[in-house]
């Protein structure tokens, strides 16, 4: 008796573990099975045959007009499969001066024609022209049903049979069993597409075997004729087995379009305050989100290592959501267990001028949420002195020094205070660093500038002592979160210190270059009325507009609905990536460069950061959830269409039968009998 697997929709976390060596026949010959148990380890690549880059260094005038720049000899080409993708091989073609010939289910007659391609409907037509190059353009799932209706009998027996699928041992080995021995055969990955290449295909990588080859001088220029065509183009071109190439693409390509579809259910929008890192995700969404959700299957179905990525991908997202929900586990139990004192001590405690009911917990939130306007502040066409600033950075870690930078430059007065001594980094910026915090306090600074880590911030807060400033200091922030500094300032601050809470989204990596165009997110929570402190804190704002930033004013609330869908989800995903340890490969695609910077931008942040982003975002579990319920909705569709393949196979033909049946004893009027030898398929 052959056993199959269960797919039930109630299953949250479906087990991979039927795809195993017990699995059906069915299962067994198909090429996506692993080949090792575990799952777990990152993909190491061990090539069977040398790899071959060869970067051609043509014309460049000839790169830009290829119409002027025809082939020594041209090849009369049979693009089967003329949709997108072949019609966008086909402009190339014939603007180098090979003759084009087309054939589809589908009529594409009238497109065929503005191109200069002759398009036939019957395959036996187009097959009877004798073309010297059949070029596969059609769907991975539709290839094998396309390939065996071809009449092969009506083709020159050495013709060339080139594919450009997306997977590429599942086509060698298609190929190699369908075709005649004495046919000709090079399996291809033009590794872009229209949307990736409109603009050239320079740089960009072709991929191929030479599968079969006569030993024949003109069947070997033929081949090299038909590679030339990519290569004229600058195109990078890759020699590589099937088997390695699959092997790298279920790394890079396949991983690159499952996060594409992931974001793609999460419905991610742009915003006003949009990071370089969430726009590269909103690019990636856009390149992957026109691609059928066949090809994406065929992805899936047809390579092999591709379930091991499915399954490394699903542990990755949960090793971190564990370590979120540890580390949120600790500090409950620390709060309810540890300092159980200390909840008594806050209700308890009260402003010395007895103001503190003003800030009740009620007060603490945000209003109705506004609508953000960019910043209509004056910039001054000089810092004169009278709108230099005497400004106190509290945390000289890297992004503190980052921000200590500009502003000695600007010529702004920069005090230091750090647990840390960073003494010599200040000397050298031209900052004043003090290791007592009443020290730095007594030079009574115009401005507090916290840069402390999310964590250490209330910490550090409570540390400093008020009494040594002056009572209308201006406290600015500049933490990844924004409702959470906005209620420790008005709880812990005297009511007489004006608070303005920020946000430059962006840090030493984004902004090494210039702040330009760089959103500055800000809130002015208490500012006094008096002409002074109203010009100071436009003076601060100044700082960064002047620098050429997007200054966008809007509540904390506002910006942390925004943020939680655009910078926790950034982080999460380059963190989800990172644990999957992706590594470059020599045929990256541009969405899979787009995913290796991602990873590059956000390890490059401390755990510390991620969780504050996690723990005082009160809209990040919600994300944590959409994308957890996002990934595992696309692994039910996944498995959803291959349980529907399994059940085809086993039991197609029973199914089959019943039909037939049915429909006997509707038309006869009368029942067959119901015996098991009646029904017995033979």
């Amino acid at each position: 008796m052959i056993t199959h697997p269960c797919f039930h929709p109630s299953l949250s976390k479906p087990s991979l573990s039927f795809l195993s060596s017990s699995s059906p026949p069915f299962l067994q010959h198909l090429s996506f099975l692993p080949t090792s148990p575990s799952i777990t380890k990152p993909v190491f690549v061990h090539s069977v045959k040398p790899l071959h880059v060869k970067c051609s260094s043509t014309n460049p005038t000839s790169q830009s007009h290829p119409d002027h720049a025809p082939p020594i000899s041209t090849l009369k080409i049979a693009i089967i499969g003329f949709g997108n993708y072949g019609q966008f091989l086909a402009k190339t073609l014939v603007s180098q001066g090979h003759i084009v010939l087309a054939h589809s289910r589908s009529d594409y007659s009238h497109v065929a024609k503005k191109l200069g391609v002759s398009f036939f409907l019957n395959p036996h037509d187009l097959c009877e022209q004798h073309p010297e190059v059949i070029l596969l353009c059609t769907s991975i799932i539709s290839t094998e049903q396309v390939l065996k209706t071809l009449p092969l009998q009506r083709l020159k027996r050495s013709t060339l049979f080139v594919d450009v699928l997306s997977v590429k041992e599942f086509a060698r080995n298609l190929l190699l069993d369908a075709l005649p021995l004495d046919f000709d055969i090079i399996c291809s990955h033009p590794m872009f597409g229209p949307q990736s290449a409109k603009q050239s295909w320079k740089d960009l990588f072709f991929v191929y075997e030479k599968v079969r080859i006569g030993n024949e001088s003109s069947r070997v220029q033929r081949c090299e004729q038909f590679l030339g065509i990519f290569r004229s183009e600058g195109c990078k071109m890759v020699e590589m087995s099937c088997q390695e190439h699959d092997k790298l693409a279920a790394g890079s390509q396949f991983m690159t379009h499952t996060v594409g579809r992931v974001l793609d259910m999460l419905g991610l929008e742009s915003t006003p305050i949009n990071t370089k890192g969430y726009e590269t995700l909103l690019d990636l969404v856009e390149n992957t989100c026109r691609d059928s959700f066949d090809l994406y299957y065929g992805l899936f179905l047809y390579n092999k290592s591709a379930l091991e990525m499915v399954e490394r991908l699903d542990l990755a997202f949960d090793a971190l959501r564990n370590e979120l929900f540890g580390r949120l586990h600790h500090v409950v139990r620390k709060q309810f267990f540890e300092n159980g004192e200390k909840v008594k001590s806050v209700h308890d405690s009260s402003y010395q001028n007895g103001a503190a009911s003003a800030f009740s917990s009620n007060a603490l939130r945000s209003q109705d949420v506004t609508i953000p306007y960019e910043f209509k502040g004056k910039i001054l066409e000089s810092v004169d002195d009278s709108s230099k600033l005497k400004v106190a950075i509290v945390g000289f870690g890297n992004f503190g020094q980052f921000l200590a930078k500009t502003l000695a430059r600007q010529g702004h007065s920069v005090l230091a205070y750090s647990r840390t001594d960073y003494r010599d980094a200040a000397q050298k910026l031209g900052v004043s660093f003090f290791s007592d915090a009443n020290d730095l306090c007594e030079e009574h600074p115009e401005v507090i500038l916290l840069c402390t880590s999310i964590l250490s911030t209330e910490k550090v807060l409570k540390s400093l002592p008020f009494q040594r400033l002056k009572r209308s200091t201006l406290f600015v922030d500049v933490l990844s979160v924004k409702e959470f500094p906005r209620n420790l300032f008005l709880q812990h601050l005297p009511p007489e210190f004006d608070i303005l809470c920020t946000h430059p989204m962006f840090g030493p990596e984004s902004g090494k270059n210039g702040w330009n165009e760089l959103p500055f997110v800000f809130d002015k929570v208490r500012v006094g009325n008096d002409e002074r402190r109203v010009a100071r804190c436009n003076s601060f704002l100044d700082i960064f507009a002047r620098e050429g930033c997007r200054m966008v004013e809007m509540t904390c609330a506002e910006h942390d609905w925004h943020a939680a869908g655009s910078q926790f989800i950034t982080h999460t995903m380059g963190r989800v990536l990172e644990k999957l340890q992706l590594e470059s490969t020599p045929i990256n695609t541009k969405g899979y460069e787009t995913l290796l910077k991602l990873v590059e931008n956000t390890a490059g942040d401390s755990f510390e950061l991620y969780y504050g982003l996690f723990m005082y975002n009160v809209n990040a579990m919600e994300q944590l959830e959409r994308m957890d319920f996002a990934f595992e909705s696309l692994k039910k569709q996944l498995f959803g269409r291959l349980h529907g393949v399994l059940r085809k196979e086993l039991f197609g033909d029973s199914e089959k039968l019943e039909v037939l049946q049915e429909k006997s004893v509707r038309k006869n009027g009368a029942a067959l009998s119901s015996s098991p030898e009646s029904v017995k398929i033979s």
